[in-house]
């Protein structure tokens, strides 16, 4: 298994005036608490952290757009060439934009689905939002850029077709806003893509909730598939070390039980986690808590895709 440290704070927006996103620290926080040890990883390939800026770019509108294609082509890259040596590939971050390089570079392996855990479905995208009036957050749009909403840029990736995924190969597991009133991209229920928001996904309890996934994934037996994991999906309760934490969410056990069966299998082609915030968990507790889930979870040593 190939572990990939990706320190990007490049698709969140600051804070307040000043403030750099500390997402960057989480894969040295993550190892710090013991994740190489826990997961049985023997190997670790470390990206350079990017440089952060909170202004615009000439020729984009997106919040660090060029350094984010920058910092993702250098992932798929990575990604890519674990897969030549038929490695699992596992990408700690960072935060959100990760997933477009991961998808990249696992797409030379073939085409993707992909399961999107996370507490917001990121599907903002110039069809609901005015670029002219703000920055995009990548780490807001991610799941729209990978089904090939939005600029160029972070939708086009050197030898693959776009988009990165097909709607109806995509599974949004846990979105907690999508019954607001003011909910940010209502466009999304006009998609393909399975969503199963987080009222319904405790309702119906984890196993109904693999079912759903894997009826998603059984339209493409021969496709591969990525697991995306941002550790907001967690209860703010239990994970409030994140730009947007929220209730109700996920619990830990149902967490493993979902994604166990995702890893083990041998269409899956790695996983990325992202949005844990070190800045926001001074004594480790947190990070403690994402290493626990990460420890008991049937990651492969090898894969052939």
């Amino acid at each position: 298994m190939q572990i990939i440290a990706a320190p990007s704070n490049l698709g969140l927006r600051p804070l307040r005036p000043g403030h750099e996103p500390g997402t960057w620290r989480a894969p040295a926080a993550l190892i710090a608490a013991g994740l190489l040890d826990a997961i049985g990883a023997r190997h670790l390939m470390e990206l350079p952290r990017p440089t952060y800026s909170a202004g615009p770019q000439p020729g984009t509108r997106l919040l660090n757009g060029h350094a984010i294609r920058a910092f993702n082509l250098a992932l798929a890259d990575a990604v890519r060439e674990a897969h030549i040596d038929d490695q699992f590939v596992l990408v700690i971050g960072g935060d959100c934009s990760i997933l477009l390089g991961a998808l990249a570079g696992a797409r030379h392996a073939g085409l993707l689905s992909l399961i999107h855990i996370d507490g917001h479905s990121d599907f903002r995208h110039p069809g609901n939002y005015d670029p002219e009036q703000s920055l995009g957050a990548v780490a807001g749009m991610d799941l729209a850029l990978a089904t090939g909403r939005g600029e160029t840029l972070a939708t086009d990736w050197p030898g693959v077709s776009s988009p990165l995924v097909a709607d109806e190969q995509v599974v949004q597991l846990g979105e907690r806003e999508n019954r607001d009133a003011d909910f940010a991209w209502p466009d999304v229920n006009n998609t393909q893509i399975n969503r199963i928001d987080m009222f319904e996904a405790l309702k119906i309890g984890s196993d109904a909730v693999s079912r759903r996934i894997e009826e998603t994934l059984q339209r493409a037996p021969d496709h591969g598939f990525w697991v995306h994991l941002d550790v907001d999906v967690l209860d703010q309760a239990i994970m409030p070390a994140v730009d947007c934490p929220g209730s109700p969410g996920i619990a830990p056990d149902d967490l493993v039980a979902i994604i166990s069966p995702l890893v083990a299998d041998p269409q899956c082609r790695g996983m990325t986690v992202s949005v844990f915030d070190p800045d926001l968990d001074p004594d480790g507790q947190f990070a403690a808590t994402i290493v626990n889930i990460l420890k008991q979870l049937p990651f492969p040593l090898m894969q052939n895709f």
